[in-house]
Parts: C-alpha cells; sequence; structure tokens
C-alpha cells in the first residue's frame, strides 16, 4: 500500500492509477464486452470503476483473476457463495446429476427431500414451492400473499432490496415492479404501525428482512418485529420474511435464531449449493392454493425450477455440510471477525462503524450509529466523499489481496480459518494506518 495522501482525490487517483496498471487483461476484456453489453456488464452489482476485475476461477475461499491475482474471497458471491468454490461434495453431486441426464421435463429423486429438509430446518415452511432466484421468491410470495388475502397492497421498508425489480433504496429505480407499495421506515415501530393502521384494509402482506442486506447489514430490532408481527395477526395481513441472505444466519435461519414466525418465506441464495436457486413456502393453507390436485389451483410455472443441478446440489449441501452444527459454527466465527474489526476501529479512533450478523458484515466508512438505511444516505459533497472513500477502500483491500465488495459488504464462506481473518484484519488495520487522515 503507497505511503498516505494528503487528500482523498489525489489517494483515489493513486490507487486508481496502481489498479490500473495491475490489471490490463481485465481492463481489455472489459472494453470488449463493453461491444456487446452496455457498460461490458449484465449484473449492475458487479461493476465498479475503473473496471471490474475480472475472474478466471475459485478454489477454497480463494478467487483468482485473468491477471493472475489471487485473493482471499470475502465477497462471498454476496452471501450464495457459501459453500466456497469446489468442494468436493458438491462437485461429485452436480457430477453424478450431470452424468445422469440434465433437462429431464419431469419430477426427479432429490425435491421432494430437499424440500422435506428445508421445511424440517425452517419450521414455519409447512410447504414450499421451488423457482429460480430470490426475486422469483419474493415475487410469487408477495402474489401468493395478495391472492390469498384478496388485497392489493404490499409493504416493504426504506432501504430493501427483495430482487432486482424490489428495490427501495434512496433511489427507486424505474424497473420496479408496479405493485401498490406502502413503503414504511425501517426500526421505526411508531412509524410502521400508523401505516399499518392506516392502510391495514388493503394490506396483503408485509414484506422485511430481518436484516437489511443490501442496504449495509442493518440487523432488525427485535421489539420492532414483534410489532409488526402483532399487527399484521391483529389485521389479517401475512407477515413475509425475505431470507433469502439471512437464512445462513441460524440453523432455523433468523427467523428462528430471533423467534419471530412468518406466514411467508422467501428463500435463495446459497440452498441452490452454488446453482441458480429460489424458494416461496410458508403456511400448509397458503401454499395449498399452488395444489394441482385441488380445483381452481393457481398455477406456478417455470422451466427450471426443479433443475436437477440445482436440486441435487442444494440437498447435498444442506444435508451433509450446512449441517445445523457448521451453521451455529460458521456463524460465531462471523461475530468474531465483527467484534474484531470494531475493536480495531476503536483503537484507531477512526471514522468507520461495522454492523452485521454472523457471517454477513458490513464496514461503512462514517462514524455514529447505523440502524437504518437514512443513517447511509448523503447527498451533494458528502455523498460524493463517502462514494470516494468506499472506492479507496476497497482498491486498497484488493491491493492487500481481499476480495470484497465495494460497500464494503462481506460474506464468510465455509473454508475460511481464523488464521485467515487474522490476514483480513491486518489488511483493514493497515488501511486504517495509512488512510488515517482521510477518515475523520
Amino acid at each position: 500500500m503507497s505511503l498516505p495522501n494528503t487528500d482523498l482525490d489525489s489517494a483515489l487517483a493513486e490507487a486508481e492509477a496502481r489498479y490500473t496498471a495491475a490489471n490490463p487483461l481485465s481492463r481489455a476484456l472489459a472494453e470488449t464486452a463493453a461491444r456487446a453489453l452496455p457498460g461490458g456488464n449484465t449484473r449492475t452489482i458487479l461493476h465498479y470503476t475503473p473496471f471490474p476485475v475480472a475472474l478466471a476461477g475459485g478454489d477454497g475461499c480463494h478467487v483468482t483473476d485473468i491477471d493472475g491475482h489471487r485473493y482471499a474471497d470475502y465477497l462471498g458471491e454476496y452471501s450464495a457463495g457459501l459453500y466456497g468454490h469446489n468442494d468436493p461434495r458438491l462437485l461429485s453431486a452436480i457430477k453424478h446429476a450431470l452424468e445422469a441426464g440434465v433437462t429431464l421435463g419431469g419430477p426427479n429423486r432429490h425435491e421432494g427431500e430437499l424440500a422435506a429438509l428445508i421445511s424440517q430446518r425452517i419450521p414455519s415452511i409447512e410447504r414450499l414451492r421451488f423457482c429460480n432466484s430470490g426475486t422469483e421468491a419474493n415475487l410469487f410470495a408477495m402474489s401468493a400473499a395478495r391472492a390469498f388475502t384478496g388485497r392489493e397492497h404490499v409493504m416493504v421498508f426504506d432501504g430493501a432490496y427483495h430482487g432486482g425489480v424490489f428495490y427501495f433504496g434512496q433511489v427507486k429505480p424505474p424497473i420496479n415492479a408496479p405493485f401498490p407499495w406502502v413503503i414504511a421506515p425501517y426500526n421505526d415501530t411508531a412509524g410502521t404501525l400508523a401505516l399499518i393502521d392506516k392502510h391495514a384494509s388493503q394490506l396483503a402482506a408485509v414484506v422485511i428482512e430481518p436484516m437489511l442486506g443490501g442496504s449495509g447489514c442493518l440487523p432488525a430490532e427485535l421489539a420492532f418485529l414483534k410489532a409488526i408481527r402483532e399487527a399484521c395477526t391483529r389485521y389479517g395481513i401475512l407477515l413475509q420474511f425475505d431470507e433469502v441472505m439471512t437464512s445462513r444466519l441460524a440453523p432455523g435461519g433468523l427467523q428462528g435464531a430471533l423467534g419471530i414466525t412468518p406466514d411467508l418465506t422467501a428463500l435463495g441464495k446459497y440452498l441452490g449449493g452454488g446453482m441458480t436457486f429460489g424458494a416461496f413456502g410458508g403456511r400448509a393453507d397458503i401454499l395449498e392454493r399452488f395444489n394441482p390436485y385441488r380445483a381452481g389451483a393457481i398455477a406456478h410455472a417455470g422451466t427450471f425450477n426443479n433443475n436437477v443441478l440445482t436440486m441435487a446440489a442444494g440437498l447435498t449441501g444442506l444435508r451433509d455440510i450446512y449441517t445445523p452444527a457448521a451453521a451455529v459454527a460458521l456463524n460465531a466465527s462471523g461475530d468474531r471477525l465483527r467484534e474484531r474489526l470494531q475493536a480495531l476501529t476503536a483503537r484507531h479512533g477512526a471514522g468507520v462503524t461495522v454492523t452485521g450478523v454472523g457471517s454477513m458484515l458490513n464496514i461503512h466508512l462514517q462514524s455514529g450509529e447505523v440502524r437504518r438505511p437514512e443513517d447511509l444516505w448523503h447527498e451533494g459533497t458528502m455523498a460524493r466523499r463517502y462514494e470516494r472513500l468506499k472506492a479507496l477502500f476497497h482498491l486498497d483491500m484488493l491491493a492487500s489481496g481481499h476480495y470484497l465488495s465495494r460497500r464494503g459488504f462481506v460474506s464468510l464462506s465455509l473454508p475460511m480459518t481464523e488464521s485467515g481473518h487474522d490476514g483480513f484484519v491486518a489488511a483493514v488495520d493497515e488501511f486504517l494506518t495509512v488512510r488515517r487522515n482521510l477518515l475523520d
């Protein structure tokens, strides 16, 4: 890492120049891809300036880019990469599924067993159906709630991300699904309850992540969730937990750890064993509407809903690898890492805050309380400053051999070790030391 610069702009310019010189093949690939893809990109979250490194492969908890640099993978594919990159048990399951034939066009031997195992782990999911992503899972769950209740409106929360067409951040994208939304303030019990009271007769569902992932790993406060659960029960509104990311945080999902029982749950990410995956489920009386033996059943289509690669890998992963004991151990390791980082930032007296639960955390380059998305929303020169600080931190961490998201999001994987975390903490320590004058 270079010596400290006198100002943020020159520090970032130096870091970007160093990064560009070190990654000529990634730069060339990005320029070539831009001839067919807008900005050379087909997944916005993977874009960052001056261009993203292109990855060539992965092993265990490491990834390698096409310029030959090896990184400890602290991104963990935004929580989907829980198993690392080449667990032999998953590779064997996928290999056997491939050899038996794919796109078979019928039920297979794995899907019922995987569904039963998920229901066993998360008891609120009495019945479930598979789909292809967390976005689909939330879409189908919201639609099921509307069909079941006969109501149209859906409550979501400021800062929430429930998939590619369900984002409610500081700027709401024009491609959001055109549901009649009621947007409530996260971790604001009084404000949320007032909106539920006002719209109760219209609300089909209240949809919430028990920890906001996309907005910076912000845990929902227990009293807040309990109050929402009670209000939903009182008004006949369905409570839907988006546990696409958070189901990995405890053996029974974060809902199990918190002791809150939703009516519906959306799942995704790691539960496909590294393959494309989504599922929605919940109370049997709600999901029974999808029973094709029932007259007037709701049709639920999707060519790859039960694709054999996902079903085989997902079953092997959940049954044989991410056991309840493994879930407890991984998330305890994440809690220890977060505590180490918090102690480190306190020792430096730096303007840095670390949030999260278990194996998911976020490093925020600002001081003070961070419990609501609005605490991270800035405008004008302040917004520019924080964006440039995040870019500098990201580039410095890449230079140190650690791969994470530009926004400071970290998701751990099972192959990681405590000694590996020592290296990560040391890299953050170096950043706080070298860039200390830029963090006030």
